[in-house]
């Protein structure tokens, strides 16, 4: 590469001539021949129209002009070093530093909103913004329009890296006034009732038990159609309606509303939330800590509930998962 007519492979060669003050000393320490190593004086000498090095009786002595290269040339190669060839230490503490996710708001509530508030305390200078799930959310990864994608692993890109960071399965959830959300939740009542759920973007994509659901034998009544996870539970309430949701989930409104919960009558695979992120940050020593930040949260605020959550086979689960990307090949999110 060449800076000004300067071929910048020639500033190491510069830094090691004006130290040693000896081209065949110069050559051993760049494992350079000597030929190749007066080459590169020849043409440093041409560059800055001074011999640099001249000889003085059996030794050689550098040039006023040669003297006065020796620290700038140092620091600039220091800056390489530090700057690109050393990647700066990533301290959590002191970065300034702005993440962007795409989350589903059921992603926000249950592990976005705790794991930020002690990333406060952990990085109190580290910033974040958190975008809705859209139509495609793999493209905007690609696009670099965010940091980080968590969705669940049957719409994530097998062309980037990710980490599942937790389990979750699915329940009903009605209002607690509601006669069908009296005793166990059996499977001619579930299709019996009407239903919200929930859907996503322009195209309004479902979400994963929608999708699921509809591939059962019967179908069910969609009575509503929501723009979000949570804003289901506040269309069940007072209504003899009920919703599928995400445990984790579920049991958050439970606690703040007047809701009850029942296990879903038949057998529905559990999902894996996952994080994603561009193959080209891998190296990314501030995405990656905010990863295992997240993964350990994820860990540390688990349930005694995830004990119920169901165990499908892989090879029943990947069954699952191409029939999803297959009808989804856009979708890649919720």
């Amino acid at each position: 590469m060449r800076f000004q007519r300067l071929d910048l492979n020639l500033l190491a060669a510069l830094d090691v001539l004006l130290a040693e003050k000896s081209v065949s000393l110069a050559a051993d320490r760049l494992c350079l021949s000597q030929s190749a190593t007066s080459s590169a004086l020849g043409r440093l000498r041409d560059y800055f129209g001074d011999e640099l090095l001249v000889v003085k009786g059996r030794s050689m002595v550098l040039t006023a002009r040669a003297e006065e290269l020796i620290e700038p040339v140092r620091a600039v190669l220091e800056q390489i070093r530090t700057t690109i060839a050393i990647a700066p230490q990533f301290d959590p503490a002191t970065c300034d530093r702005q993440i962007r996710f795409m989350a589903s708001d059921y992603s926000t509530q249950v592990l976005l909103a705790g794991a930020l508030a002690m990333l406060e305390t952990e990085a109190p200078q580290m910033r974040f913004e958190i975008q809705p799930m859209g139509d495609s959310p793999v493209e905007a990864l690609e696009r670099g329009q965010i940091d980080l994608l968590l969705t669940i692993d049957f719409a994530i890109s097998a062309d980037h890296p990710s980490q599942v960071l937790f389990e979750d399965d699915y329940v009903v959830v009605g209002d607690a006034a509601n006669p069908a959300m009296q005793g166990e939740m059996t499977r001619e009542r579930y299709f019996s009732l009407g239903h919200v759920t929930a859907r996503f973007g322009k195209s309004r994509v479902p979400a994963f038990d929608d999708w699921f659901v509809r591939r059962q034998k019967t179908q069910r009544r969609l009575e509503v159609v929501a723009p979000t996870f949570l804003s289901q539970t506040a269309l069940v309430l007072g209504t003899r309606r009920i919703a599928t949701m995400h445990r984790r989930l579920a049991v958050q409104m439970v606690g703040a509303l007047p809701l009850v919960m029942r296990e879903v009558p038949f057998d529905i695979p559990p999902i894996r939330e996952a994080i994603q992120w561009h193959i080209s940050n891998n190296n990314d020593q501030a995405l990656r800590w905010v990863v295992e930040r997240l993964a350990a949260f994820a860990n540390e605020s688990a349930t005694p509930t995830d004990s119920n959550v169901l165990d499908f086979s892989e090879a029943r689960r990947e069954e699952i998962m191409a029939h999803y990307q297959h009808n989804h090949p856009n979708l890649r999110g919720t």
